[in-house]
């Protein structure tokens, strides 16, 4: 177990942003809220998902909604800390430790901040290894985990609470048009899990992977390196092309923030031109009008110079990028799991899954690079 330190706030946050693939919430909007929390004097404690105890009550955390309402609507800073409340209240237990629904955006910073506000551990870890648009995309549910009871609340602490459905993807449906009526924004807690079934189901560790990241690209800068190189020692990641936002379609559809990239290159030794297609996160990039690189891989878009993240509610014309494809977690594809998160369940049923090997795909992350974190010298 470690303690997060206020000086490796920001590195976890640039490292989700990342690991985000352009959604999970602003990072920084995040970062300030967690820093505000810390400067109070509380602790926020990491623990590795393989030292929970097989019968420990674990509960997921986040926010739910649109990106790009994310930096429009001003969050009163408790919306999840409301929704396990209730949830609490509801299953008649107190929850013993939290963990992240997704690593990406401000989804990474949740957990730490409802953790300052409870006391609770979070564990390190989460259930997709990066962001993903819809509730059912969660390795949680994937593998077998039951999704409700529930709960979301609002900025006001109206909460809505869904007690037995008969699946994540309903609880999607349901969750998400209440969302809408919120606002377009909500704090979640669901599902409820043992200790066992995280250590099963979660990606592992994947908050130290962000502050690794993070801190790389700082590094980097600060010594005058390239942080792309960086970024790409820590993720195994790659560089699929390096151009500038020449067009932006971006619209919000039934809570989803949806459209599509244009890129011009900088470098003609990586194709010509880029399309980027978006759902609160990048999809799929066609090269040229090749597949470069499609979910569930990681699409990370990184500003070429500083190396930090352009997530979906940001990227703009004429911002310089890199794009990089970084292996998903082996979790995401297995046969099971790219039913709900390969190319096909995102509508690109003539696009193929070829998995690579990446800090994921190779399972290079272990219980060691823990004590990178807790000791950042």
């Amino acid at each position: 177990m470690w303690n997060v330190g206020a000086d490796m706030v920001p590195w976890i946050a640039a490292g989700a942003g990342i690991l985000g693939t352009g959604g999970g919430g602003n990072p920084y909007y995040g970062q300030l809220h967690v820093l505000r929390l810390l400067r109070g004097g509380v602790e926020v404690r990491v623990v590795d998902a393989d030292e929970l105890p097989d019968d420990a009550l674990c509960v997921s955390v986040g926010g739910m909604g649109a990106p790009t309402i994310g930096i429009e609507k001003v969050h009163r800073g408790d919306e999840p800390l409301v929704a396990l409340r209730a949830l609490e209240a509801h299953a008649g237990r107190k929850a013993g430790y939290l963990i992240s629904g997704e690593i990406g955006g401000s989804n990474a910073l949740w957990p730490l901040a409802v953790a300052a506000q409870t006391g609770l551990a979070v564990i390190d870890g989460d259930g997709m290894g990066r962001a993903f648009p819809e509730l059912q995309q969660i390795t949680f549910s994937i593998y077998g985990v039951r999704c409700t009871p529930a709960a979301i609340a609002d900025v006001k602490h109206n909460v809505a609470l869904f007690d037995n459905l008969a699946d994540t993807v309903t609880l999607e449906r349901y969750a998400r048009a209440v969302t809408v009526q919120m606002g377009g924004s909500s704090g979640y807690a669901y599902p409820l899990m043992s200790g066992k079934q995280v250590k099963d189901f979660a990606v592992k560790r994947t908050i130290t992977l962000a502050c690794r990241v993070g801190r790389a690209v700082s590094e980097a800068r600060r010594d005058h390196n390239d942080p792309v190189l960086a970024i790409l020692g820590h993720t195994g990641g790659e560089v699929v092309f390096r151009g500038k936002v020449v067009d932006v379609d971006r619209r919000m559809v039934a809570g989803f923030a949806r459209g599509r990239l244009k890129l011009d290159t900088l470098d003609p030794g990586l194709g010509a031109s880029l399309e980027i297609d978006l759902q609160n996160e990048y999809l799929i990039a066609r090269r040229d009008g090749e597949v470069a690189a499609v979910v569930p891989d990681l699409i990370c878009l990184v500003d070429l110079t500083t190396g930090q993240p352009v997530t979906t509610e940001i990227v703009r014309y004429g911002l310089r990028v890199a794009v990089l494809r970084v292996p998903a977690p082996g979790l995401l594809t297995t046969p099971e799991a790219l039913r709900t998160v390969g190319p096909a369940a995102f509508g690109y049923g003539g696009t193929e899954y070829r998995r690579g090997e990446g800090i994921y795909g190779a399972e290079r992350l272990t219980a060691a690079d823990g004590g990178l974190v807790a000791s950042p010298g």
